[in-house]
């Protein structure tokens, strides 16, 4: 199949893996102090970054590009990058970091169940579910520490959501026009069901981060309609990712 363009991704993502050993880390020496129910967020989200990838780059390494093989392994390093940035930032507020959680557990059983095109499927729900958290975290919170960690993971965040939907759009296509719809219909009602999950597992920390429940689920489940429109689109190049 073929599936042009990765090797463009690749560059991107090797371009922002330079800038940031220029940037180099946020000041980890000033500390945090955020509300326990926003720690308890975080240490949530840590164990969901968290992860070798393995499954999904040996999936990618058997779909026959190069390019996008590379792609992903740059994908689930800056993942892992995100795993480590969070990680350091619940040490600076002297919070430990979670061995595992039920959420990251039915996630990743489900990713590995299944080929690439359902796997990636899977993946999106949990990037878009992490683009308005992350954001949240960004504005949300008045420590300094917080808000860079959170706002340089968002940024990475609002690129791999239009990688996956360029991998997603050429995925689709092998499928019967008929079906692409209902499929990202059924992909809509999963990510609503996991929003409301995650709603309320993580109410009290959004609540102090000034984003009630209902408007999580709510901006979440409208912000998938990008998401939906670029995988389905001629040219999944329209910008799907959040301020």
């Amino acid at each position: 199949m073929h599936t042009g363009g990765f090797a463009t991704w690749t560059r991107r993502f090797e371009d922002e893996r330079e800038r940031r050993r220029v940037q180099g880390d946020p000041d980890w020496g000033q500390g945090a102090t955020l509300h326990p129910a926003v720690w308890a967020g975080s240490q949530r989200f840590q164990v969901g970054e968290d992860g070798d990838g393995a499954n999904l780059i040996g999936k990618a390494d058997e779909a026959g590009d190069g390019d996008y093989a590379r792609a992903v392994r740059l994908f689930v390093a800056e993942e892992q990058n995100h795993a480590r940035l969070l990680a350091r930032l619940l040490a600076a507020g002297h919070i430990p970091t979670l061995t595992g959680h039920w959420s990251d557990t039915v996630f990743v059983r489900l990713r590995r169940l299944m080929g690439l095109r359902l796997e990636l499927l899977v993946l999106m729900i949990a990037e878009v579910v992490a683009l308005r958290y992350y954001r949240a975290l960004r504005d949300g919170t008045d420590d300094s520490l917080t808000s860079d960690v959170a706002g340089r993971i968002l940024s990475d965040e609002q690129r791999h959501v239009p990688f996956h939907c360029e991998r997603l759009h050429a995925s689709m296509a092998e499928l019967p026009r008929a079906t692409r719809r209902p499929v990202m219909a059924l992909w809509r009602l999963l990510l609503l069901a996991v929003s409301l999950a995650v709603a309320a597992d993580h109410g009290p920390g959004l609540r102090r981060l000034g984003l009630g429940r209902l408007r999580f689920v709510a901006e979440v489940v409208a912000s998938s309609g990008a998401v939906v429109s670029a995988v389905l689109a001629p040219r999944p190049d329209a910008r799907t990712g959040a301020d």
